[in-house]
């Protein structure tokens, strides 16, 4: 008997398939990809950016070293997001983007990944869903299934999939934010808006150029957003930072100081539509699953969720309990993760076409 049919006897082929070729959850978000591999945990967190040679279209970065480039690339790259609002805008290089990170995260004896179970935004349309198989197949994964952002949200967030009790979820991502109510490990009822924290960077941009003449990148806005920007009125309104750019009207290096007073009304605006997406899509149950959500609340999944003081806000506005979930940008591929687990619950929530077998562990494209 050879070695591999020995190891194969002692360990079980299972396990054997397990160590030489790896399993694998995505959460490919707009302004992050997460990818984690079963038995290694999250081993991926890197920002969806590729940079792009203008002159041979050849993408020279990924991930963190395109984020390292943005806003000040060479004069013949750029740095683009290849995805928009949870969908691929650009799918060449949403392909590249997907191919390279899913390398990085495999383990060094590994080449091809057996399966993989992504993440995908509820309102997802055949041909976007269909570009992302694409893209999953051009970075060498076999076989990939796809289970709604909100339902792996949930799972992450500490919902028992054999709950009878209705529970409510709302991911606030970077440019959607999906609002899930699920029993019984099945949604009940949900809705995406496309809308996001980056909604914030965007009317940070656009008022700093309109009010202060200043035109600055989405860099410097993201910056002042973590700093500055809070959803409830801030203790000190003349907080400060003082941000660089281009003037207007001159075209010339300036820089101006902004204040979290200044700042407030910008963030308070982007939350205020956040919340009224939540509350339209609670307003829409029925009264048992109403009553549910108004003794248990809403649980906040998703980078979103660390905006400052934004659960204070919604709890005072809702009037609801509001949680937000350990380690909140991970829940969706934690909640991913848990169904490679339960083979019979993933085929029970998978969203694609594709037939699983859950005893042999096998899926058919």
């Amino acid at each position: 008997m050879g070695f591999m049919s020995k190891t194969a006897a002692f360990m079980g082929m299972p396990a054997l398939r397990n160590l030489v070729s790896d399993s694998i959850a995505i959460d490919l978000g707009s302004a992050n990809t997460v990818i984690s591999v079963r038995g290694r945990g999250i081993i991926v967190d890197e920002p969806s950016l590729v940079g792009v040679n203008n002159i041979t279209g050849e993408v020279v970065a990924v991930g963190q070293e395109a984020r390292q480039m943005y806003g000040r690339e060479a004069r013949d790259i750029n740095v683009v997001a290849p995805l928009v609002n949870g969908v691929v805008a650009d799918f060449e290089r949403t392909r590249t983007m997907l191919a390279y990170l899913v390398r990085e995260a495999r383990s060094g004896i590994s080449f091809f990944s057996r399966r993989a179970l992504m993440s995908v935004d509820p309102v997802v349309t055949q041909v976007e869903r269909r570009a992302l198989l694409s893209a999953a197949e051009h970075a060498r994964i076999g076989r990939v299934l796809m289970m709604e952002e909100g339902l792996a949200a949930a799972f992450g967030a500490g919902i028992k999939p054999n709950d009878q009790h209705a529970a409510a979820v709302a991911d606030l991502g970077s440019g959607t934010t999906n609002v899930a109510i699920l029993a019984n490990g099945a949604i009940v009822h949900g809705q995406s808006n496309r809308i996001g924290s980056n909604d914030i960077n965007t009317a940070i941009v656009t008022h700093i150029r309109r009010h202060r003449g200043l035109a600055i990148g989405p860099p410097s806005a993201e910056k002042i957003k973590l700093e500055l920007a809070s959803a409830t009125l801030p203790d000190d309104l003349a907080r400060e930072m003082s941000v660089g750019g281009r003037d207007v009207l001159t075209g010339s290096p300036a820089a101006v100081t902004i204040t979290a007073g200044e700042i407030y009304p910008i963030t308070q605006y982007v939350v205020g539509k956040i919340l009224e997406g939540v509350l339209t899509t609670i307003a829409e149950l029925p009264p048992e699953v109403a009553g549910d959500i108004y003794d248990r609340g809403i649980i906040l999944p998703g980078g979103g969720a660390l905006l400052e003081e934004l659960p204070d806000y919604l709890r005072e506005r809702s009037k609801l309990p509001i949680t937000v979930a350990d380690e909140p940008r991970y829940a969706i591929v934690r909640g991913l993760e848990q169904m490679f687990d339960e083979p019979l619950l993933l085929r029970r929530v998978v969203r694609s076409e594709p037939l699983f077998d859950a005893e042999s562990e096998a899926y058919s494209l």
